[in-house]
């Protein structure tokens, strides 16, 4: 008999050699149809698979990251299936699940237009409405060689397995085989609704030396209902596209003479350094001190930070004088030296410093993205420096500061613990000390966390805060990083209470992450509508004809000396026209005047939400507004 221990605590036992599907079947015949995948005492398994013992065991399904992956693994077999039914010669290579889907990449001269497309898409339904069996079956490396002695990339992959490796193939009901590791569903009946998304070329393995072969994108849904809603998603995507946006209300400009390297235009500064004013006050107000330090450093800085060997790749060298130094990518170096600058005590401890560092990485030119991923950015770095018996505080204190912030947004997110990575820096205990910080800190703010195994920096454990914008879309902004090693390898001290000289352990955290990105998340997040406090122009005055340009100069100056980003719309266009440009600007408040509120000294205001609709007094808008921004209202 085997115990297994279900995720509400319940126990249940089982016969040996059960598996994991019939458990689940056993459960709920409701949870069997929708379950993709098992976690086993941590492990993801196949439903087919069998337990060798006592098991912890969570059942994962479409709704689950986890199991997406496999509901979108199974699609790509149905996509290569369908592919092969029109074009049986093409050669197929591998087909993974991705975040947003799955694809399948392909070795043929057939094209893949329109009417292909729409052929595999219904012949992918057809193939999921048979309900046709998935089961798993293993060959040798002879028997797997020979399988596919006409097809030189399942070759490759075969080949390159070591020795001994358990080489495991699916087939749906008998009709279609792939070379696959799995996980896969049990029938491809659970795949109600498909869609291929685009086709694009791909070199083989990524490389260019190699031959260009077709990519089909496509994604899948249990429901034809949840396909709809995602389609419908992208196309609201499309409308906050943040390069789109940013372009139209003048916030920044990516040009050709500097890829990956963004050109902040007046109105974006306004929104970049009013994010900054924001994060001045409340780090003031939370004893940090600010800090800047030098944007190159010598070879020598990076090597005893260890990025010189463990991130060289990713950053931009120079020379001078004959020696080598480096564009920082990132603050933290700096900061171990300004902290060596003078001594300390165990008295001045925890020490929080903050900087907004412009740091520089070195990103693949395919992989540039607005400004969701550059090659210069700036850090709203801090780094505390504290006594291991500080740890779990100083995290709290840090982690309530990042729901502050990302609360004022109106932005949601979930925490994921990354532990040891295989290239890191440091000893075993240091790193559990660290981790089990972390974890504490955690646990005792009752928060919900997922575990990333092995994701840590080569320096230290951390907590990534993934941010859920107003589409459901999940970004990653705030670290947490807890490190031993840096003050190791720089030679900080403190004081302590004993007299004795003592090693401070560091956080490295960050809010925004990269101010650049967390505007860009801010444009789409909002469709460019920011907060009135966040908004470049907060009110403009429109008045109705040349006539009454004078009073609404008048109504300008007042706004200005309240403090109020104002400005007259007084062009040679119809009111209508003005009234409309505003509104695709995206201003919160449109101010129009004419005779009446000349005479009465008001003001009638549009406003995006329509909350003013009678006329006001100037004083009482100013009142109103003043309010709403001194507040950051949402």
């Amino acid at each position: 008999m085997i115990k297994v221990t279900l995720k509400d605590g319940s126990v249940r036992e089982y016969d040996a050699g059960i598996s994991y599907a019939e458990i689940v079947k056993s459960i709920s015949g409701k949870l069997y149809k929708e379950a993709t995948l098992v976690r086993a005492n941590g492990e993801l398994c196949d439903l087919r698979d069998v337990p060798q013992g006592d098991v912890t065991l969570e059942v994962l399904t479409f709704d689950d990251k986890d199991g997406k992956k496999a509901f979108w693994h199974t699609s790509s077999h149905i996509l290569a299936q369908a592919i092969l039914k029109f074009i049986p010669d093409a050669k197929l290579t591998i087909g993974p699940s991705i975040d947003n889907g799955f694809y399948y990449d392909i070795d043929t001269e057939v094209a893949i237009d329109d009417e292909m497309i729409a052929k595999i898409e219904k012949e992918m339904k057809e193939i999921a409405k048979r309900n046709l069996e998935i089961s798993r079956f293993e060959l040798s490396k002879e028997e797997a060689l020979a399988k596919y002695a006409d097809n030189e990339y399942k070759t490759e992959l075969i080949n390159e397995l070591p020795e001994g490796e358990v080489i495991s193939f699916y087939t749906q009901g008998g009709e279609f085989t792939d070379l696959c590791a799995g996980p896969h569903l049990m029938t491809t009946s659970p795949i109600g609704a498909f869609k291929i998304m685009s086709v694009a070329g791909a070199y083989w393995r990524g490389n260019s030396d190699n031959k260009m072969l077709k990519r089909i994108y496509a994604i899948s849904f249990p429901k034809n209902k949840q396909l709809e809603e995602y389609l419908n998603l992208l196309e609201e995507a499309k409308k906050r596209d943040h390069r789109k946006l940013g372009k139209e209300l003048r916030l920044f400009e990516m040009v050709d003479e500097g890829p990956g390297f963004p050109f902040f235009l007046p109105k974006g500064m306004i929104v970049y350094n009013t994010l900054l004013d924001y994060w001045r006050e409340i780090h003031t107000r939370d004893g940090y001190v600010e800090i800047s330090t030098p944007t190159i450093l010598s070879r020598h800085l990076w090597e005893t930070s260890g990025h010189w060997y463990h991130y060289k790749e990713n950053m931009y060298t120079t020379q001078i004088d004959g020696e080598d130094y480096a564009i920082k990518p990132m603050n933290c170096p700096g900061g171990m030296l300004t902290y060596k600058m003078e001594p300390h005590s165990y008295r001045d401890l925890p020490m929080r410093v903050g900087e907004i560092g412009l740091v520089h990485r070195h990103e693949l030119s395919g992989a540039l993205n607005g400004l969701m991923r550059v090659r210069c950015f700036h850090q709203d770095d801090a780094h505390i420096f504290m006594t291991q018996e500080q740890i779990r505080s100083e995290i709290k204190n840090v982690v309530r500061l990042f729901d502050e912030v990302y609360k004022l947004f109106g932005l949601t997110y979930h925490a994921e613990l990354s532990t040891r990575p295989e290239d890191s820096m440091g000893s075993e205990e240091d790193w559990e000390i660290a981790t089990d910080g972390l974890r504490g800190a955690l646990e005792e703010l009752g928060m919900d966390y997922i575990i990333n195994e092995g994701d840590g920096a080569f320096y230290g454990p951390k907590i990534d805060f993934h941010l859920n914008d107003a589409l459901g879309r999940t970004w990653q902004c705030g670290t947490i990083q807890l490190d031993m090693q840096l003050p190791e390898r720089f030679e900080l001290e403190y004081v302590g209470a004993d007299g004795e000289k003592h090693r401070p352990i560091m956080i490295h955290r960050v809010v925004y992450g990269s101010i650049e990105r967390f505007i860009g998340i801010l444009i789409e997040h909002f469709a460019g509508a920011f907060p009135t406090w966040l908004a470049p122009v907060q009110a403009v005055v429109i008045p109705v004809s040349e006539a009454h340009k004078e009073y609404a100069h008048k109504v300008l100056k007042k706004l200005k000396d309240a403090g109020i980003r104002a400005e007259v719309d007084d062009r040679n266009e119809k009111m209508g026209y003005r009234i409309r440009e505003n509104q695709l600007n995206k201003v919160p408040y449109m101010l129009v005047v004419g005779d009446k509120e000349a005479e009465a000294g008001t003001v009638a205001p549009r406003d995006r939400k329509e909350n003013l609709k009678e006329a006001l007094s100037v004083e009482s808008f100013i009142e109103y507004i003043t309010s709403e921004i001194k507040e950051r209202r949402l």
